[in-house]
């Protein structure tokens, strides 16, 4: 009789598995689908600055560097289309890669 409880036990751990792995694969989706979805927030708003592509690297360094603040439009708009995003000085250690593991 103890060998039909631990097969059944046994079943039910290898559905757990198999909806934590499904679990797991959604979630690594959804992660993909924000930073596709951030990055084209930020796309929207570098190209809304109108900065010329070979300026941009330079403006990006002064901005990291807490330098001057980033230069006014060169055309037409002004101002981005979307909302400011803040920036925040990346993390050397991986905190974020080391939470999703």
């Amino acid at each position: 009789m103890a060998t039909g409880k631990t097969a059944k036990v046994q079943a039910e751990i290898e559905k757990a598995r198999a909806k934590l792995a499904e679990q797991q694969g959604k979630i690594k989706e959804l992660e993909a689908k924000y930073i596709e979805f951030e990055n084209m927030e930020i796309v929207d708003i570098v190209r809304g600055l109108k900065i010329p592509l070979d300026d941009l690297a330079a403006v990006l360094q002064s901005v990291k560097g807490g330098a001057a603040p980033v230069p006014a439009p060169t055309s037409g708009q002004v101002g981005s289309k979307s909302k400011a995003v803040p920036i925040i000085p990346e993390n050397d250690n991986n905190d974020k890669e080391d939470e999703t593991e």
